[in-house]
């Protein structure tokens, strides 16, 4: 439980546990668990702590205009409130939320995403070293998004068939993507620092890996195979929350984020970039190089190809690349 769950009265925690409980029976991740639990911690806060099962949509519309006016929060922000509330109100009280449907959810502002030159792509990468570097150059070379890169495991990498199956990725699906061959070398030495450091972890009574829910039950000792260990993994052990068992993790988010923001600004690049620049590099930099938009789609895994086609915008292919007839 976490400090500010101590402002509750003693039935706002319990029902927060509950939101935990179906969360996880669910197999959702660690970071919609917090998400979630936040967001519905802020709303009853905001009504006076008034419970949930006595509220509904005036209260949760109230709710979100005041992130909007009052906190200026984006319309990707109120969704995710609005998402946090509705999975407590649907399968925590079990209550009917069929006026959803008539709900005005904030439009997300349609930006073109940022991209890097192929010489941009060079300076930043160039700026980095080690680990960091081959990280940022999987981001590039293989189109991942940066969770999906930090939890590769060690049997989802082929280096003879030169592919990385994602696994869980965004939507909870698996792809296969390419893996460049020029980052075998690295990865074969990176891998084999990963096995040291298992190695030592066994011979120190440690040595497992955070498995999914359900996998972690039927084969309690996979954890411990070397196939199910993180690439990239952390330098220091720590707890896992859902077992209470010391593992060790994949490296923190930040390590890269604040890496990649460093090399940017000493590449003297002005673009407002991040690791997820390097996603969208690797899609542009494919349509220009005359990839068909379906492979694309499948290297990203997209859901639909009309997300895909906002890289031909882009490369200026959308109405602007189009030559009229009658010229």
């Amino acid at each position: 439980m976490s400090p500010d769950d101590a402002t509750l009265p003693v039935l706002k925690p319990k029902l927060l546990d509950q939101l935990q409980d179906e969360i996880r029976r669910r197999n959702l991740s660690l970071r919609t668990e917090q998400t979630y639990r936040h967001w519905n911690r802020r709303f009853i806060l905001y009504h006076g702590k008034k419970h949930p099962k006595d509220m509904g949509e005036p209260e949760i519309t109230a709710f979100l205009t005041h992130l909007a006016r009052d906190r200026r929060c984006s319309a990707s922000t109120q969704n995710q409130a609005l998402a946090a509330i509705l999975f407590m109100y649907r399968w925590v009280l079990r209550q009917q939320v069929d006026w959803i449907d008539d709900f005005q959810r904030a439009k997300k502002p349609q930006r073109l995403p940022q991209v890097f030159t192929g010489d941009e792509c060079r300076r930043v990468l160039a700026a980095l070293n080690g680990t960091r570097w081959l990280m940022a150059s999987l981001l590039y070379g293989s189109g991942l998004r940066l969770t999906e890169c930090l939890t590769l495991r060690v049997k989802d990498v082929d280096l003879v068939s030169l592919q990385i199956t994602v696994r869980n990725g965004k939507g909870a699906k698996d792809r296969i993507t390419m893996l460049p061959k020029s980052l075998v070398p690295a990865l074969q030495v990176q891998l084999e620092r990963a096995r040291e450091l298992h190695r030592v972890d066994l011979s120190q009574g440690f040595g497992e890996a955070s498995l999914p829910y359900a996998l972690a039950r039927k084969y309690p000792k996979a954890g411990f195979e070397w196939g199910w260990q993180y690439v990239f993994p952390s330098t220091k052990r720590s707890v896992d929350p859902y077992s209470g068992r010391t593992k060790r993790h994949h490296v923190f988010e930040d390590t890269l984020q604040r890496a990649v923001k460093q090399a940017i600004r000493a590449a003297g690049i002005t673009k407002h970039a991040s690791c997820h620049t390097f996603r969208h590099s690797f899609a542009t930099h494919l349509f220009e190089r005359g990839q068909d938009i379906r492979t694309i789609q499948e290297l990203l895994g997209h859901n639909d190809v009309s997300t895909t086609m906002i890289y031909t915008h882009v490369l200026g292919k959308g109405v602007q690349g189009v030559i009229s007839p009658l010229d």
